[in-house]
């Protein structure tokens, strides 16, 4: 059974710091790229960062780079998102996306609120 479980999200103040965390199962991970989007209430889904099979590239929207950072442990099945100084318009729900040729997965996401 295929799955990618979120993970990390919450409340935070602005200028604060979340790590996202994507597990992946029931696939080859090592095969696939991943990307972090978001989606916040009556606005499209975005691409906010993403990364190589390899792990040697990676891309980022302009609203958050130099903010946020994308990686992949392939031994853990694992991507991460760190997002640092977060801001208001940060607030969405964010989800992981497994690609690669002729097939992709999603993830049911995790809430992410910068507040004061």
């Amino acid at each position: 059974q295929v799955q990618l479980v979120e993970s990390g999200g919450g409340m935070v103040q602005p200028g604060g710091s979340l790590r996202l965390s994507c597990i992946a199962s029931g696939f080859t991970f090592s095969d696939y790229a991943y990307s972090w989007y978001r989606q916040s209430p009556g606005k499209e889904r975005e691409l906010v960062a993403g990364i190589s099979k390899v792990g040697s590239s990676t891309t980022y929207a302009d609203s958050v780079r130099g903010r946020f950072t994308i990686s992949r442990d392939n031994a853990k099945n694992t991507v991460y998102l760190q997002m640092d100084s977060l801001k208001p318009e940060d607030t969405a729900v964010y989800y992981c996306k497994a690609l690669t040729l002729g097939s992709n997965y999603w993830g049911q996401g995790t809430q992410v609120t910068v507040s004061s």
